[in-house]
């Protein structure tokens, strides 16, 4: 009785694969989301495709135009194989190991946390698997990514590999595909590319404490000088000014001193150079930290400046506000009198909101600008002029906008010893703009100007000691010798 033979594949589109010959032939094991994301986006890209699969039979829908055998017969029909299953699913491939001798490995798997393994997943499939070229890429990009292309947001593919050949190999299908490739060197650096989807916002990391801890410093603050001193002091109920009163005095003083950090490192970063006398030497580390997030410091200045603009669009329809404003209405009917127009109230207020509104449009503009679809279709030169000119501008134009709000409130109002709340938010903008003004001066900027162009001024000691040097060798009274069989005196 003779056994039913089943066939090794099963062909999902064979007529295709039969009338394109001539079309590059690739290889995938997995067929998991990110197996079939990337097998329909290399589809699409005009390759062949085949699947590695233990089920050949049985393993779900795949892409229109796919062939899918066992692991060794796709293994033995392309040079090129992307290994999309999970590190602990490896132990499969030794028994493969004769049909992918020479054959190219593209790792693409992700571990759920860090420092999971001893050694990055590339480097033990390589251990496993010696004689074939393992690359590792594509492992930053989701499966939505590649179904829907490459986008400003997940352009790049980073890659690394000890094989040349094989890393150019990926690096021209990436590139077929619509993504940008970035080359991180030899394998030895899988271990980073692998951090690289756990990380959470890691550049975000700084900006985000820096301003939860303003917010929470400001908030306690206001909240003992304008709730707690009002309730022991003169026996009023203020908690209700917490939900918008004391929010809306926090969110622009933690706005400005945000974007006034934005500005502060490069002022820093400016002295620095100037006291040095030249821009080749390195900054501190913590400089580079705090320029590298400047950015998103900027972005949640303008968050915080706009719930700001919302939260002030709302007062004249508070319940204390209309409250208020009724009772003043009546108290005068009842004394039959009306308040005088102050004409310097009004230029005061009318400034102060004309000031504030300019400043959040340029606020608005830095954030715009600030975008990758935006920033890419301006020069170098456009996009400087709008960050630094105009971002200088803004923080100017947001400190006189509190500095009007302070008006002739300085000199008093000290709830025990504690000075208004927006005076403490004016010292570090008050502070970058006025060494910001010193570098402006002429003289200082020409030096300025001189050592970023190139100059480097000569350290007194150092030409101290090559004068000294220069005289005992021209002094010596031992003989120099030049070059072969010449001296001189």
């Amino acid at each position: 009785m003779s056994e039913e033979v089943k066939p090794e594949s099963v062909s999902l589109c064979p007529v295709s694969i039969a009338t394109n010959p001539e079309r590059e032939l690739l290889c995938i094991f997995g067929t998991g989301d990110l197996g079939r994301s990337l097998g329909q986006r290399l589809l699409q890209s005009g390759y062949r495709l085949v699947y590695g699969s233990r089920r050949p039979h049985s393993c779900g829908p795949l892409p229109p135009g796919a062939q899918v055998l066992s692991h060794e017969a796709a293994a033995q029909s392309a040079s090129l194989i992307f290994l999309c299953v999970h590190r602990e699913h490896y132990e499969f491939l030794e028994s493969l190991a004769p049909q992918l001798k020479d054959k190219v490995l593209v790792d693409v798997s992700n571990n759920l946390k860090k420092n999971l393994y001893p050694e990055a997943n590339a480097e033990y499939l390589q251990r496993l698997i010696p004689r074939a070229m393992v690359v590792k890429a594509f492992n930053t990009l989701s499966a939505w990514a590649l179904q829907n292309g490459p986008s400003d947001a997940n352009r790049q593919v980073y890659l690394c590999g000890n094989s040349t050949t094989a890393k150019q190999a990926v690096a021209d299908i990436a590139t077929k595909l619509g993504f940008t490739v970035l080359d991180r060197g030899s394998l030895s650096a899988a271990r980073e590319l692998e951090d690289f989807p756990l990380q959470l916002f890691p550049e975000w990391r700084l900006p985000i404490r820096l301003a939860f801890g303003l917010t929470a410093f400001f908030f306690f603050y206001l909240l003992i000088r304008d709730v707690v001193y009002a309730y022991v002091q003169e026996g009023k109920d203020n908690s209700f000014r917490i939900m918008v009163s004391l929010a809306n005095k926090v969110f622009p003083i933690v706005s400005l001193i945000m974007l006034a950090l934005c500005y502060l490192p490069g002022v820093i970063a400016a002295f620095l150079q100037l006291y040095r006398g030249t821009k080749y030497k390195r900054f501190p580390d913590w400089l580079d930290r705090w320029m590298l997030c400047r950015k998103q410091m900027g972005l949640l200045a303008l968050a915080f400046a706009s719930l700001h603009v919302l939260y002030t669009l709302i007062i004249p329809i508070r319940y204390y506000v209309r409250y208020r404003l009724a009772a003043n209405t009546i108290s005068q009917i009842m004394e039959n009198k009306t308040s005088k127009f102050d004409t310097t109230m009004a230029w005061r207020t009318d400034s102060y909101y004309s000031v504030g509104i300019l400043g959040f449009g340029l606020y608005l503009l830095l954030g715009i600008s600030s975008l990758p679809s935006v920033s890419n279709a301006l020069s170098w030169r456009e996009f400087t002029f709008i960050q630094s000119k105009l971002g200088y501008l803004t923080l100017f134009i947001c400190t006189f906008h509190t500095y009007l709000y302070g008006w002739d409130k300085f000199l008093h109002k000290y709830k025990w010893y504690m000075p208004p709340s927006y005076m403490l938010c004016l010292v570090v903008p008050s502070m970058v703009l006025l060494l910001k003004l010193l570098l402006l001066l002429p003289c200082v900027d020409k030096s300025l100007t001189h050592i970023r162009q190139g100059w480097e001024r000569t350290d007194p000691e150092d030409a101290t000691r090559k004068s000294l040097l220069t005289f005992h060798t021209e002094c010596s009274p031992f003989p120099q010798q030049i070059g072969p069989g010449k001296v001189t005196p």
